[in-house]
């Protein structure tokens, strides 16, 4: 395909999602390769350039992991959630909201953009409650309840700070740390965050960036143009397990709270972001929403 041919391609697209509110969850080998990293920054630029309002979630656990492994603590899992204690919780703030948050500023102010770093902490922005998880145990008649310690999950999000970032022509970029009713600081997953800050913000789009091709059908095949009733059908066959189910709920959940749609996309594709938004094939699956 000739350069000519693309930017005639991406044109009706510029033209639809100029002044649209676009959140990204930013994470996985995008977030660890030099090449991606880069590429990454440029479509986040590029966007912004061309009149959308990209606003990015990041995660962070293999930095967290890498920093505790350092100080001689190991890191405690169940079912895939990051057990919490208070020096991890330190660990959490000093990583996600300091090094990973300001890294990715950098990264994207290097490449031509006016980004800006937050924590829910920042003007109010993400209120938390503690994630109360409970796991069925045979031995017991009602499920037991694990305390998992500063894990939390979005009791409500006050968009004003990012609203006034946007009008003042800067990229937020949001680290996933709320903060409780008493002060107390909460790990949540940057998912779940990217999730409920594009259903508060009514976002055109919501693009979650995986290590995976997208989400596949039981022979290993693409799936894309997904409605939400054939997303609930590939939940409850069976065929969404794993790490991507969570992912796909939160997809579901943000098209069917007035989301316009929501990508999961291969993040180990160079020009990800751009590819999914500005061409007709994509580079992963599409949910529609309700406004597609």
């Amino acid at each position: 395909m000739t350069t000519a041919h693309v930017l005639a391609e991406a044109l009706p697209y510029i033209k639809r999602y100029n002044g649209k509110t676009l959140v990204i969850k930013y994470g996985g080998n995008a977030m660890v390769d030099d090449v991606l990293e880069k590429s990454f920054a440029r479509d986040v630029v590029l966007m912004k350039l061309v009149g959308m309002n990209p606003v990015v979630v990041h995660g962070g656990g293999p930095q967290i992991s890498d920093l505790l492994k350092r100080m001689g603590k190991e890191s405690q899992f169940v079912d895939g959630m990051r057990v919490t204690d208070d020096e991890t919780m330190d660990v959490v703030e000093m990583v996600l909201g300091g090094l990973v948050n300001k890294w990715l500023v950098n990264l994207i102010n290097r490449h031509g953009g006016a980004a800006v770093g937050l924590t829910g902490k920042d003007g109010a922005l993400i209120h938390a409650r503690k994630m109360v998880y409970t796991r069925d145990n045979p031995a017991l008649k009602a499920p037991e309840i694990i305390d998992i310690g500063h894990v939390g999950e979005v009791a409500s999000i006050d968009t004003g700070v990012i609203d006034l970032l946007i009008k003042g022509n800067f990229i937020p970029i949001i680290a996933p740390i709320g903060v409780g009713e008493n002060g107390q600081s909460y790990n949540i997953n940057a998912d779940l965050v990217a999730c409920k800050l594009a259903q508060v913000m009514q976002a055109e789009k919501l693009i979650l960036l995986t290590n995976t091709a997208g989400v596949l059908d039981k022979n290993g095949r693409l799936l894309t143009g997904l409605g939400a009733r054939q997303v609930r059908a590939l939940i409850d066959s069976g065929t969404v397990t794993g790490g991507m189910l969570p992912k796909v709920r939160a997809a579901l959940e943000a098209v069917q709270a007035g989301v316009g749609s929501a990508h999961i996309i291969d993040g180990r594709v160079e020009h990800a972001v751009l590819l999914e938004i500005f061409t007709d094939k994509g580079v992963g699956t599409l949910i529609r929403g309700r406004r597609s």
